[in-house]
């Protein structure tokens, strides 16, 4: 791979990373989304049966706080589109989409 290649590359991977990471804060965990495009921010995850939860706009950084537990799965909701960021860990789910895997141990 030439080194212009191989730079662009490595951009394009932490671009993709940077637009979805969590914070461990205490008992909490925050996990930011940024899609300063959006209208509209669900979040839903397994500690829940899936319950909806509206994500808070910071400018376009959404971000949304859960208990911190054991592993979980979840997606998101985009104004009105399933949304799955870009994350470490998949599966597949019971209607032929993916959920992320939050692990704490990783």
């Amino acid at each position: 791979m030439t080194r212009p290649l191989l730079i662009v590359s490595l951009m394009l991977l932490v671009a993709g990373c940077s637009s979805h990471y969590y914070r461990i804060k205490a008992d909490m965990l925050e996990i930011h989304l940024n899609k300063p495009d959006a209208h509209r921010v669900i979040f839903a995850c397994s500690l829940d049966h899936f319950e909806p939860h509206e994500a808070s706009n910071l400018d376009g950084h959404w971000v949304v706080t859960v208990h911190r537990k054991d592993q979980f799965r979840y997606f998101y909701m985009i104004d009105g589109e399933l949304f799955l960021p870009p994350c470490r860990l998949k599966e597949k789910d019971d209607f032929g989409s993916e959920n992320c895997i939050f692990d704490p141990e990783l």
